[in-house]
């Protein structure tokens, strides 16, 4: 399980075209991907289970905890992505709610491109 954050602090500002905007890049897929939004409510729980492919869960509202194959739960929040390998164990839940993008695609990195990794993830007492 690797940490990341996309949140507004990681991104680079762009002015190309008269722009002003910030940019957080997230992945490149040198494959087919499947990318999906997931909606958990109050106590919603994604359950323990075995990643199919590589995953990158992109929490854009809310908050929650998650686990991988050793069992010690990590606290995520807005701006928080959590990259999972193929087979690798893991789970998501929340007390009070979170909404995440999910990719799953073989052949990602996401530390080619994701910004602010975390040095020392929030682990739940």
């Amino acid at each position: 399980m690797e940490f990341y954050r996309f949140d507004k602090e990681t991104g680079r500002r762009i002015s190309k075209y008269d722009s002003d905007f910030l940019m957080s890049q997230i992945i490149q897929t040198t494959q087919g991907a499947h990318i999906g939004c997931m909606y958990l409510e109050a106590d919603g729980i994604i359950g323990y289970h075995q990643a199919v492919s590589p995953q990158i869960l992109l929490i854009i509202a809310g908050e929650g905890e998650v686990r991988g194959g050793d069992n010690e739960y990590f606290q995520v929040k807005a701006g928080d992505a959590v990259f999972w390998q193929k087979d690798e164990w893991h789970e998501t839940k929340t007390t009070n709610g979170l909404t995440g993008i999910v990719i799953e695609s073989e052949g990602m990195k996401p530390s080619s491109f994701m910004t602010g990794s975390l040095n020392i993830p929030r682990s739940c007492d």
